[in-house]
This record gives structure tokens, C-alpha cells and sequence, in this order.
């Protein structure tokens, strides 16, 4: 498959937050110096054509800074987030194991980034893929796959990247650094999300960074929202991107 032309990101690593709203998504963007991917919900519209019209919108005013997303994972937004894919052209997309597939438009020519979901295991060096909409309401026989092999798979399917989900935070620490050192072995790309936020931001980012992975996409959500008024922190923002600075300019 022919190497996509990313432009979402300058350097080893690259934001991935949600939005209120295209003036908070811009604002967003804006703090990063467009070293981000801001991700809407497929889960938050009521249809197909309601979500079109609106990331449509939001990728002509962003220069396509969007990413589709499905929305805490949920397995059953895997087909909407692959319809809307295919037709809106994101910069990137987020799928569970058994979609992205589904989401590649043009094999040998498609510049959605597409990440892929695996769950931690337990069992460090193994993740679990039975993610999608069917196989992952099969309770006590899921199918754990060895990392490196996931990887593999996860090419053969035209997919980009590793989304490793739920990490709960620091508590899949020792999973994720050997997920991290098979992307960098495999020269695959990583996506930690679930439970990150600014106190453990900078550590979990080091250890892809010193494992050598190519790109790093970590999700930072629900902890850099205001509660209050439901839209990302921009001072939050700063502050992730400014750790970000530190790793590569200061």
C-alpha cells in the first residue's frame, strides 16, 4: 500500500481532543498550531446526513483537522463511523478491530488515517481484538492475539495504527510499553487513550517516544472538559501541547 500523505501533525506526536463546537474546534487548533486531530462523535447525531452536514462543515473551516470518532469506543457506531468515512474524507478515523476494513475507501490510495482498537489483555504482549459490534458481546471467550501479530493483521486490513483502549490510565502501564516497543519494531504508529490526563500525560508519551515509535496519537478527553460549559479546556490544550514543545524544541 502506497505511504499516506499525513498533514495533521509536525512532529512524533499528535493531539487527538474533542469539541464542543466548530468555534471551540478552531480555538483548539489554533493553541496547537494545528498539531492536532479534532474528533467528533458519530455516537452524538441522530443520522447519517445530520452528521455529514455538520463534519463537513467542520472540515472545510478546519482545513480537515477532523477525526470521525465513534464515541467511548462503542462497537456499534463501527459502520456509521465506515459510511461517514468513505463519503466526509477525514483526516483520521477511529474503529474498532473488525471495521477498519469497512473504513478503507481506496486501498492503494486513501488518506484517512484509520487507528484500530485493541483492548489490554492482562497478559502483557497480548491484546485483545474481538472489538466489534458482534464479537464483542461473546462473553469469556475473547480472542487474545499476540501484539506483533495484531500488528500484522491490522496492515493486511489497510489500517494505520493501534488505538489501545481502555488503558485506564497508568494501569496498563507495563501492556502499553510493550505495545509501544512493537509499533516501533513493526514501524506502526500508536494511539493510547482511556484515563490520560495532565499529570500522567508527559510519562505516557515518554515511553512511546523512547521505545522509538514513528507517531504517537495520544486521546485526552473527559479530564481537559469543562463540566460546566462542556467544551475542551484551551488552557488545558496549551498545557498538553506545551509538554509536547518541551519533548522536541526546548
Amino acid at each position: 500500500m502506497n505511504k499516506k500523505k499525513i498533514s495533521f501533525y509536525k512532529n512524533r506526536v499528535c493531539l487527538n481532543v474533542l469539541a464542543k463546537d466548530l468555534k471551540n474546534a478552531k480555538e483548539i487548533i489554533e493553541a496547537t498550531e494545528g498539531n492536532v486531530v479534532v474528533g467528533i462523535l458519530s455516537k452524538n447525531f441522530p443520522n447519517d446526513k445530520t452528521a455529514y452536514d455538520e463534519m463537513t462543515k467542520w472540515k472545510k473551516e478546519t482545513n480537515n483537522k477532523i477525526s470521525i470518532g465513534l464515541g467511548a469506543g462503542d462497537p456499534n457506531q463501527s459502520y456509521m463511523v465506515a459510511r461517514l468515512s468513505k463519503k466526509v474524507k477525514p483526516a483520521h478515523a477511529n474503529q474498532v478491530f473488525t471495521g477498519v476494513g469497512l473504513t478503507v475507501n481506496d486501498f492503494e490510495k486513501n488518506d484517512t488515517f484509520i487507528n484500530c482498537l485493541v483492548s489490554p489483555t492482562g497478559k502483557p504482549g497480548y491484546v485483545k481484538i474481538n472489538t466489534g459490534p458482534l464479537s464483542s458481546s461473546i462473553k469469556n471467550e475473547d480472542a487474545i492475539v499476540e501484539v506483533n501479530t495484531a500488528i500484522q493483521i491490522i496492515k493486511d486490513m489497510g489500517g494505520d495504527s493501534i488505538k489501545f483502549f481502555p488503558m485506564n490510565g497508568m494501569s496498563t502501564l507495563e501492556e502499553y510499553k510493550i505495545v509501544a516497543r512493537a509499533c516501533a519494531r513493526n514501524n506502526f504508529s500508536l494511539e493510547p487513550t482511556g484515563g490520560i490526563d495532565l499529570e500522567n500525560f508527559e510519562e505516557i508519551i515518554k515511553v512511546a517516544l523512547d521505545e522509538k515509535v514513528p507517531l504517537i496519537i495520544p486521546h485526552v478527553y473527559n479530564s481537559i472538559i469543562d463540566k460546566q460549559s462542556g467544551e475542551t479546556s484551551i488552557e488545558k490544550v496549551k498545557q498538553l501541547y506545551k509538554i509536547i514543545r518541551g519533548m522536541f524544541y526546548e
